[in-house]
Parts: structure tokens; sequence; C-alpha cells
């Protein structure tokens, strides 16, 4: 067992931390029970109550069973940040069904992908992203979808501006296999008893994959259960405290800090739709919210508002986040604004967001922290696989509870993604890294081909494997680019078909009609050939080198 961070580990704070032997469920009906008519989540200045949000998973289950969702089904769930994500959520918990959260950037083909590999029949989704999903129903890969209007939440007069999504009136759709979630709710059907386990299948986060296709990350309810209780036990939380919610609850990180681990503890989450960042000043002022979990790019956009000052942030007791490093000027900056560092964390989808953590009282910037609770970490060398040693550079390595079972429907992959270290089971992150002399870890590197856009995790083959689809397009190489304010970018270098004709713009037009927006390519660059080794495979690795010499230089 990895203990060299022991000597940094937070007063108060346990090594080891029992995890319930109840279903992630049963944590919505505890704090109901304890809080009925207190807030669980503010809305745009609208409260939603802990007995409404169990009332209305209880209701939600319901009608997912009437519709024939059984234990063990897949439901997607396709929304933006709202309160009908985390009903929707308990909900199909509720039903004993399995959560896929998919990501609202996410457009036909992509979903068509998703609901061929998880069997799925039933999506839950928001108005403004059924027109994707109308095409599956049409064409039968679909029953049946829930609608949601995030407005239908918006029951208190504000004077907060409300993004687009949210401002817009319910919109009727009388189409076959639909449902508003309204009547949805006040179907009244009742759900049979609740029998899942913690070791039953929770959620299916998605984690893209090397080969052209995301892969599901298979969590049980122990598993999610365990970083929700780990989360709870690093920093302490009271009933009466608030979290902003800005991060995409669809992602393991805003997933596990502002829904799974604020109802667990029965605090409230201040949730947004969409970032704004004075509105979400004005929300952190106005409620007096405690903590937030941010991105790097939402600071950086804080910070720059000419009237930030005007607003006071001195509720705020913490501030965290992860998924790309923090650059320290920024940190320095949001210091001296709010008198807090940033906490840094480190995690995937297959760990169910965090097995570092930052020390709250002894942080270091622009590092992952120190394995939490429960959690053993330790560096391998690439070739050998053997234990390396202090500031010796390798491959990151955890075991614990919050690791997944494995890929949905892939058991080579899944095989290939763990190493028997001491008898234990480990999964290899794929990333390169190492740890000091505390226990602090730190990457330096990634295994894998993958390309951090602000946080958003890209894999070029998948982009790669649409673009080919372009009728001008003969082969495609994606790499990373620097950007000044998302760390990386997504740039394609081009070789057009003989005769064929497209100009950068009309190929990132395409791109965009077909693929998230963090996935499309920001830049296009037309080229003859593209390198290749002596047995044919594209060396991506080169070109990828030559772009980022080229912008130091």
């Amino acid at each position: 067992m990895f203990e060299r961070h022991y000597s940094v580990w937070p007063k108060g704070v346990p090594k080891h931390v029992t995890i319930p032997e109840t279903s992630l469920y049963e944590n919505l009906v505890i704090s109901a029970r304890r809080y009925p008519r207190k807030p669980a989540i503010l809305y745009y200045d609208t409260p939603i109550s802990y007995g409404e949000v169990h009332e209305s998973a209880e209701a939600l289950a319901g009608y997912l069973q009437h519709l024939g969702i059984n234990k063990g089904d897949r439901v997607l769930l396709y929304m933006q940040n709202s309160p009908q994500f985390i009903i929707a959520y308990y909900g199909i918990l509720r039903a004993d069904a399995i959560v896929v959260p998919v990501n609202p950037m996410n457009r036909v083909a992509e979903l068509e992908y998703l609901v061929e590999d998880t069997g799925a029949r039933v999506v839950i989704c928001g108005q403004e992203l059924f027109d994707n999903l109308a095409p599956l129903l049409e064409r039968g890969k679909l029953a049946h979808a829930i609608v949601a209007a995030y407005g239908d939440y918006v029951r208190t007069p504000t004077d907060l501006e409300l993004p687009a999504e949210v401002a817009a009136p319910r919109r009727p759709l009388s189409v076959k296999g639909v449902t508003s979630w309204h009547e949805a709710l006040a179907a009244g059907h009742c759900p049979a008893p609740h029998t899942a386990t913690p070791e039953d299948f929770a959620v299916i986060p998605y984690s893209s994959g090397t080969t052209g296709h995301p892969k599901g990350c298979i969590h049980t309810h122990r598993s999610v259960m365990a970083t929700t209780v780990f989360n709870a036990a690093w920093i302490p939380a009271p009933a009466d405290s608030s979290t902003l919610g800005t991060l995409p609850l669809f992602h393991v990180t805003g997933m596990q800090g502002t829904m799974n681990t604020v109802i667990f503890n029965g605090a409230a989450v201040v949730q947004m739709t969409r970032w704004n960042r004075r509105v979400a000043a004005e929300l952190i002022q106005r409620h007096k919210i405690t903590s937030w979990t941010a991105i790097t790019t939402m600071v950086v956009d804080l910070l720059a508002d000419p009237e930030i000052h005007r607003y006071d942030l001195s509720s705020l007791v913490r501030i965290a986040g992860g998924g790309a490093a923090m650059p320290k000027a920024v940190a320095e900056k949001l210091q001296q604004l709010v008198g807090l560092p940033y906490l840094e964390g480190y995690g995937l989808t297959e760990t169910m967001a965090p097995t570092h953590m930052n020390p709250p009282d002894a942080p270091k910037s622009q590092c992952l922290g120190i394995p939490i609770m429960n959690t053993d970490a330790r560096v391998i060398d690439l070739d050998s696989g053997a234990e390396l040693g202090p500031n010796e550079v390798g491959e990151i390595i955890v075991h614990g509870p919050q690791v997944f079972q494995g890929y949905w429907n892939r058991p080579k992959e899944t095989a290939s993604a763990f190493i028997e270290l001491e008898g234990k089971r480990f999964f290899r992150t794929g990333d390169i890294g190492y740890y000091d002399e505390q226990g602090y870890f730190f990457i330096v590197d990634r295994l894998k081909r993958m390309i951090n856009a602000a946080g958003f995790k890209v894999w070029p083959t998948e982009v790669e494997s649409m673009m080919y689809a372009h009728p001008a397009i003969q082969e495609a190489c994606v790499i990373s680019a620097p950007h000044p304010r998302r760390g990386e970018t997504v740039k394609a270098l081009v070789v057009l078909r003989p005769d064929a004709k497209a100009s950068e713009e009309e190929i990132i037009a395409w791109c965009r009609e077909r693929m998230a927006a963090y996935k499309v390519p920001e830049k296009i660059e037309f080229v003859e050939t593209l390198p290749k080794s002596p047995t044919g495979k594209l060396q991506w690795r080169l070109l990828q080198e030559r772009e980022w010499q080229k912008a130091s230089s």
C-alpha cells in the first residue's frame, strides 16, 4: 500500500472510509426524509425541495416501469444541467435501471452509436435536443422519449439572465412514442419496490476510446457511492452548505461533485444550465454559496470580467476542480480575488472522478494531489511494468473501490486496462507521471492519444473516423494545437481526393453538423501527403511534435 503521502494527510480526515451497503438511490431517500422542505436545488432563484425531488423521482420511475423498463435496462439521459437531469438520474436508479449519461453536444450519429452499443430503448431528453433524437425514433432505433422543458422549473420571478434553452416555452410534440415530462410525472404510476444492491450496475458513462468509438465504463452503486462518500469526507460540507453547479452533470466530475455528494450531504446545489460569469457571480453573492467546482476556463472567464470586484464572493470556503492543470498565474489571481487556493484533483471516467486530491491545508499547484482514502496508487515502468520510486517517470496506476468494473461489451479492452501488482487489480490510467518525496502526484505526458481541450477529452481517431465520411477527404490526421485559453485545441491535417475541392471553412462547417462542438477541428491544414511508418502506420506523433515545436519557436 502506498503510504508516502500520509505525512501530508489532511487533519481530521480518516484514511479509510466505510462505504454504505445501500444503493445510491437511498441517499436521496434519506436526505428527503431528514429535510423534506429544505431546498435540494436552487434553479435561477426557484427552490426545489428534497421532498419534491424524491416524489418526482418516484413518479418518473413508475412511468419508466410502465414503459417496460426492467432491472438492468439502460436508459439514456440526454440533457443539459437542470432539475430534470437530477430527478431523471435518480428516477432511473429508482426503477432499478442503469443511467447512461449522454453529452448534450452529441448529434445523431453519436447518439445512434450509443443506442446500438447499450441496447437502450428509452431516452429522457431536453426539448432543445429532441431533433437530434427524432430520426432514431422514426427508424425504430428508440421506442420512447420523455421530453422536458427546463423552464418549467423556473417558477419564481427572477431578474437573472436566463439561457435561451431555459427561457424557451414548453414545445408541444405530437410525435408517436413521445411523452412530455409533466405528463410522465402526472401519470400516477407507482414503481415496484426498489431492489438494487451495491453490486448492481448503476451508471455507464462513456469514455472516448482509442479505436474511434467511445467506451462505456461500467459502474456499480458501490463504485459511485465510493467517491460520493470520499468527497464528503475529504472536505466536510454540512446540510446548510451550498454548491454552485456549473460543471456538466453528464461528466463524472460534475455528477459526483455537484450532484451525488450534495444529495448525500443533504446540502443544496445552485444549478446553472449554461455558464454565464455574471450570473455565476450574482448567484454566489445572492445565495451565499460556499463551494464551487470549476474548470480552468470558467475561472479564467470569471477573472476576466472587469466588474468582478463589484460582487461579494466572501461566502466561498472552497474552490476545486480538475480535468486540466490550472496555470499558476491564474491560480494566484483567483487567490487574490477570493483568498482561497484552487484545489486540484485527478480522476477519470473509469474511476468515477477522484483518485487523487490536494490536501486543503497543503495544496500544490499544477499537481494531481495525493491518493485519497481507500485508494492505492503507484507508478510503473512503461516497458517492464516494475514499480518505480519517487521522481521516476512512468504510468500511473490506481486501485480502489471507485474503479470501474470494465468496459461495456469490450472484454479484450477490459483485460488490457488492468494489471496485477502485489495481488491487487490496478487500473492503468494511461497517464504518464511521477510522485515526489511527499507522495504528491504529477502528470508529465499521456500514453494514450488524447486531446484535452479545456477539460473535454477528444480522441483523434474518433474525429478522424467521422471526417473520412466527407466526400472530398482522402486522408485525415487529427492532432492537438496550442490554444491560449483552452490549453490545447483540435487541428486536422487533411489530404484531399484527386480533383476534389474543399475549403477550411466548408470542412469545419461540415464537421460542426455531425459531431459535438468540442470535437470539431478549429484548424484545417491541407497537405499533399501524411507521414507513415514502414508498416504503413500514420506517424501522428511526429506531426504532433512538429505542431508544438512550431508554436514554441
